[in-house]
């Protein structure tokens, strides 16, 4: 937990930006898995624990604009919670650790939102992404569970967004704590990725080191020998020699802060010669990317920039042909690759993505484009100090997307079909890290993890 100056500091500077009314923010609860009492691991609500910083369920947050007062609401542990769950501060003992003086029972949250309805008072609230939320907003607020997020407020979100997307200093440095963690994964799973090997082994041995850090994965792993599906958490292959893995994986720091990191390796340490000519290009647009990512610059302008290298790099292998910059134009790279450059990050893996991407990533003079590929990308805007953001080119060989195109006779003039097929069977590459947005440019965040093929094929063949 950050000092409780930060949370009251952020309370006011949000309040700052709301004309009036009432915030409402409503933590979240546990999620059983399969009866009650046996629940999934407790995640937080990020924009509850950004404000308010206390992460056990069954809280409530007010900010009340007009009266310039703050509410947690939530009930102190019994004798029977003590007998199972041993014993807790008093919430307002927790309050005082993030600035908040007035507590009240959860019971009274109701009766507080009921009197401001007879008042015709304004709420403001963020959009809902559990069920059970929108149930107890329904509870509360008399809005059908349906209609929960027809009802948001869109003021509440622009505020919250730009309070959050430039991290301070101390959440840099919980980011930089995810990426010591994310270092042993990536690492640990480079010397495991030997022929015999499953999937499951590898993806388990390094969920596992985050959980030793008492951290967790920021996300659900993706670690695959077909690298060429790009959110595959199937895990059930056996490694065979010469395969390319692709391990996508991240810890969340004790805080919550993510990391977002991606390496390929060549499964029995040594890439052959097609595979390291496809991975020098990708690698290459990943370092102009992050070059070119320097406050001013939109996003979407460094996103152009690295997928031109790549159809450059494809145009010199005879896989694409033409005007490099006709075919970007024309949208022929997004065969090979039909993400984004990246994401914000933070809080959540994809930052505030619950809030609505085009709120965080895009703004009135940057508009989300309908062609495919370019349409994906998350992050478009222009680029300022603070923001912590991923760079994570790719190239793919998806034999159904391949034959999609082909039979529409799709680019012809940019695209070899004939020479593509000699690549149908490569699976895929992708090169991530996460960087920070600094006054005069731009800095990679943790420590270096093996990325050139030199150190990916030494590190890999300790295995």
């Amino acid at each position: 937990m950050f000092d409780s100056k930060i949370y009251r500091e952020r309370r006011k500077r949000l309040q700052k930006k709301i004309d009036h009314g009432l915030i409402l923010f409503l933590g979240n609860e546990e999620s059983p898995m399969n009866y009650p009492d046996n629940a999934y691991r407790f995640r937080q609500d990020s924009n509850f624990l950004y404000f308010f910083g206390l992460d056990s369920p069954g809280l409530a947050g007010i900010i009340d604009v007009d009266e310039d007062k703050e509410i947690l609401f939530g009930d102190d542990v019994d004798v029977e919670d003590i007998i199972w769950m041993g014993e807790k501060p008093f919430l307002k003992d927790r309050a005082a650790k993030v600035g908040v003086t007035h507590v009240s029972p959860r019971a009274q949250l109701a009766d507080v939102l009921t009197r401001a309805l007879e008042k015709n008072r304004k709420f403001h609230f963020l959009p809902v992404y559990r069920e059970q939320t929108s149930l107890q907003i329904q509870n509360l607020l008399n809005i059908e569970a349906a209609k929960v997020n027809d009802c948001i407020s869109k003021s509440l979100i622009k505020a919250v967004v730009d309070l959050r997307s430039k991290k301070s200093k101390p959440e840099v440095e919980q980011i930089e704590e995810a990426l010591k963690i994310t270092y042993q994964m990536h690492t640990t799973a480079m010397k495991m990725a030997i022929p015999g090997k499953y999937e499951r082994e590898i993806a388990g041995a390094i969920e596992g080191i985050a959980l030793s850090y008492g951290a967790n994965i920021s996300f659900p792993i993706i670690l695959t020998v077909n690298g060429q599906i790009l959110h595959n958490h199937y895990h059930g292959n056996k490694l065979r020699q010469g395969q390319l893995m692709v391990n996508d994986s991240g810890a969340e720091s004790v805080m919550h802060y993510a990391a977002d990191i991606t390496r390929t390796i060549p499964v029995g340490g040594k890439f052959t010669s097609k595979q390291g000519e496809i991975y020098e290009i990708v690698l290459n647009a990943q370092e102009t990317a992050i070059q070119a990512s320097i406050p001013g610059r939109k996003n979407k302008d460094v996103h152009i920039k690295a997928v031109k290298v790549i159809a450059s790099g494809l145009k010199e292998l005879g896989i694409m042909k033409g005007d490099v910059d006709e075919a970007v134009k024309a949208g022929a790279h997004a065969l090979f690759m039909p993400h984004g450059l990246g994401h914000m990050m933070g809080l959540d893996v994809h930052d505030m993505e619950g809030l609505g991407e085009d709120h965080v990533g895009y703004d009135k003079k940057t508009e989300r484009s309908d062609q495919f590929g370019l349409a994906y990308l998350r992050m478009a805007k222009e680029l300022k100090p603070g923001y912590v953001l991923t760079v994570e080119p790719g190239i793919y060989f998806i034999p159904a997307l391949i034959d999609k195109w082909f039979k529409e006779n799709k680019l012809t003039e940019y695209i070899d079909y004939q020479k593509l097929d000699q690549y149908r069977d490569f699976g895929g590459i992708r090169i991530e890290d996460d960087i920070l947005i600094t006054e005069k440019g731009q800095r990679i965040l943790g420590k270096p993890i093996p990325k050139t093929i030199a150190q990916v094929e030494a590190i890999t063949a300790k295995g």
